[in-house]
């Protein structure tokens, strides 16, 4: 959530920061600003709004000389979204600036303090109150920037990615970091600062990735000095070389990036099981579950911990594992377990899944495991994420970068790297034959081109959201492998089109929902040939017979539902744990068209962010 972007070196900051703030929208803001030195003084503007009403603002308020600045998208936690609230923050003495993203927890305390020694405050922010903390350190100590910003940072509670200067000494930014991500790109006599590597990628491909309590003195012409926080010990950085190029963010002729994302799920589901599935010697091999082969096959139970789509991937696990590998699983709510007090021990595996790998409540729960002994794998998509580093092992979904805030690709994805595993320690197990094993691994070969035959039906699904677009309620209905999958269509309805939508078990349907179906109730209902057809046609009959209007997602050439649908969107055959790879499909471009339809924001809708980084 928020984004974070500042330069310093020989180019305009601005025209670098306005394009970084611009790459970073996909994270969910309210509002944004920045702050630029231009020699003799700090030139501030910020506003409320989306980052073009921003570049409207600063070319009538300031000018944009300088080759030091930062620059903030902000997602309102503390105080309302206005201008005042918008960051950058100046310290009380106007000489410090600061961006950040995260929660300072014991700020009301903080604040009285400073209010005591006469700080004064505009805004309702915890951020204001840090950057005066900052402040008063440094006079009080008589210290450095850098030295304040750690002392201070000793003080507080809570989560932070802060970028902070002072314009008494504009050579350096001190940057530090505490559970919101914070990238360093270097290059030549410039460095560049951000909450990913997507505002830099164009001047740089070397990169670091702070770690929790680090901070890092940025020193133009003298390099970055990195330190702990806590004891002040030196750090020697690991500079990464980024394997992403500008073309992978861009939106490449699509009209959003959740549309181009959708079309890229067949190379993206390719590209994350390329290396592991050999069908030529029938072997998976993953080096993350290779390696600890005797903690999976000696595990009590599987617990997958996970956020709103990734849960869904996990829902989905929770079938394979148990129906292939006939290992116990259970699916929490990250943000639910780190709460309650849950009974792990050392004999649990804990799969932490999380697209950005920066998800707060995964983090904790990841870091609640291990305290408890528990071996953590992780399921991620970014490569030096959090969460990649906070696991024992793990294995990267290879996604690409997902840019739409709704996750498509993530999804399908996920879904292929827990099957990998379910199958391979299925194998090891013995609880599927070889010819199983081999007929499960031919069939996911053959998914990227399922998915390719599954996206022709857009210009018909496109016909489909027109009809429905109005709709004020919906119901989603799957049995088996197919419940989680309707959970995740409502999901995107819901996220994007702002429709309210609810995913259930389609048994569940006569125990509760069925009181909410007439004719003005689309249900939408995956019904492929596999798993429990018979029971899903008879729960199609009991909606048609109180006049829902039936929309199903059923297997090429089925006639039996065709008969009792409204309308009916078809997917190629596949076996029956695979089958969630398919029917997703239908469901992302129903609810992509509808909001298209409808005029709302797809790859930004309200409130939501890409990257949950803070409770």
């Amino acid at each position: 959530m928020c984004g974070i972007v500042g330069y310093i070196g020989h180019r305009e900051a601005y025209s670098i920061i306005l394009k970084g703030l611009r790459r970073l929208e996909y994270r969910g803001y309210d509002s944004a600003g920045v702050a630029l030195y231009d020699g003799n003084d700090i030139k501030l503007s910020k506003t409320k709004g989306k980052v073009d009403d921003l570049a409207s603002k600063v070319s009538q308020e300031i000018t944009t000389e300088g080759s030091l600045g930062i620059g903030h998208t902000r997602w309102a936690t503390h105080g309302e979204p206005n201008n005042v609230n918008s960051h950058p923050h100046y310290s009380n003495s106007g000489d410090l600036v600061i961006i950040h993203n995260g929660i300072i927890e014991n700020y009301e305390t903080i604040k009285q303090e400073l209010k005591n020694r006469g700080y004064s405050f505009h805004s309702d922010t915890d951020t204001e109150v840090l950057i005066n903390l900052i402040e008063d350190v440094k006079k009080n100590e008589n210290v450095k920037l850098g030295k304040a910003v750690q002392i201070a940072l000793n003080q507080v509670v809570g989560a932070y990615a802060i970028a902070v200067f002072d314009k008494n000494k504009a050579n350096e930014i001190v940057v530090a970091k505490l559970g919101s991500p914070l990238a360093i790109g270097i290059g030549k006599e410039e460095f560049f600062i951000a909450s990913d590597a997507s505002p830099f990628l164009e001047y740089t491909k070397n990169a670091i990735y702070l770690e929790d309590e680090e901070m890092a003195v940025i020193r133009l012409h003298k390099g970055i000095s990195v330190r702990k926080i806590k004891d002040d010990s030196l750090v020697d950085p690991y500079i990464q070389e980024l394997q992403l190029n500008l073309e992978q963010i861009e939106k490449g002729g699509y009209e959003h990036f959740m549309l181009k994302e959708i079309y890229e799920q067949p190379s993206a589901i390719r590209d994350t099981y390329r290396g592991r599935l050999s069908i030529e010697q029938a072997i998976i091999k993953m080096s993350g579950v290779e390696d600890n082969m005797k903690r999976f096959l000696n595990a009590d139970r599987i617990i997958i911990v996970a956020c709103g789509t990734s849960w869904h991937a996990g829902l989905v696990a929770e079938y394979m594992f148990e129906d292939l590998a006939r290992i116990p699983v259970e699916v929490e709510y990250a943000s639910e377990f780190r709460y309650r007090n849950p009974v792990i021990s050392e004999n649990d595996i804990v799969i932490a899944i999380s697209q950005s790998g920066e998800t707060a409540d995964t983090l904790a729960a990841i870091k609640l495991a291990k305290e408890r002994g528990a071996f953590v794998f992780g399921v991620c998509n970014v490569v030096g994420s959090s969460i990649a580093r906070e696991s024992n092992a793990g294995a990267y979904t290879h996604a690409g970068p997902e840019i739409g805030v709704a996750s498509t690709k993530a999804f399908t994805t996920q879904i292929t790297v827990l099957m990998l595993i379910a199958l391979r320690l299925a194998r090891a197990k013995g609880t599927i034959s070889s010819s199983e094993f081999r007929m499960h691994m031919l069939e996911l070969d053959l998914i990227p081109e399922k998915v390719e035959n599954a996206l022709k039906s857009d210009a018909h699904i496109q016909l489909i959201a027109d009809k429905f677009k109005d709709a004020k309620n919906c119901l989603y209905l799957g049995r088996g492998y197919n419940f989680p999958v309707a959970l995740e269509g409502a999901l995107k309805l819901k996220e994007i089109s702002y429709i309210h939508a609810e995913g259930y078990p389609a048994a569940e349907m006569k125990h509760g929902p069925i009181a909410l179906i007439d004719e003005n109730m689309p249900i939408f209902v995956i019904a492929t040939k596999k798993g429990h057809y018979e029971k899903i046609v008879s729960n199609i009959q009991e909606i048609k017979s109180r006049k829902g209007k039936i929309i199903a997602v059923v297997t090429q050439g089925d006639e039996v539902v065709k008969e009792l649908a409204d309308h009916v969107i078809e997917v190629p055959e596949t076996i029956e744990p695979l089958t969630p790879l398919l029917t997703t499909i239908p469901l992302q471009l129903l609810s992509y068209h509808m909001a298209v339809l409808l005029g709302k924001n797809v790859d930004q809708p309200r409130n939501l962010a890409k990257s949950v980084t803070v409770e």
